[in-house]
């Protein structure tokens, strides 16, 4: 009997506590586990280090902090990430032209499709 392939684990950098909680019921029911959150660079830097994560969402703009250091973290650790932000791919740094990003406010389905093109690219 083979065992079936662990959910793929979550890291969710967001500062805003009631998209934190909304994507921590919603993701689960997705398919995916949720590896933990962070809600500033410096925590999101620190967990990453002790924490085993497969692919993440992270918020572009942590309370006037953009999270570019994370998503740089995330590429050297070789970890498929997701933008979210409410400015659009504009506001991006040129390193990141590539990178996926899901605009604000989002809908279930929304982040389900982006979530699978990210890992589809992996």
């Amino acid at each position: 009997m083979t065992t079936p392939d662990p959910a793929p684990r979550v890291f969710i950098v967001e500062d805003e506590s009631m998209l934190v909680m909304l994507l921590e019921d919603l993701l689960p029911t997705l398919g995916y586990e949720i590896a933990g959150s962070a809600g500033s660079v410096e925590q999101a830097l620190a967990d990453l280090d002790g924490t085993q994560v497969d692919l993440a969402v992270v918020d572009v703009n942590l309370a006037g902090t953009p999270s570019f250091p994370v998503a740089d973290a995330l590429r050297e650790r070789g970890i498929p990430f997701l933008f979210t932000t409410g400015y659009g791919q504009q506001g991006l740094p040129e390193r990141f032209a590539d990178a996926a990003v899901l605009a604000k406010p989002f809908r279930r389905k929304d982040i389900e499709d982006a979530l699978a093109r990210v890992r589809a690219a992996a």
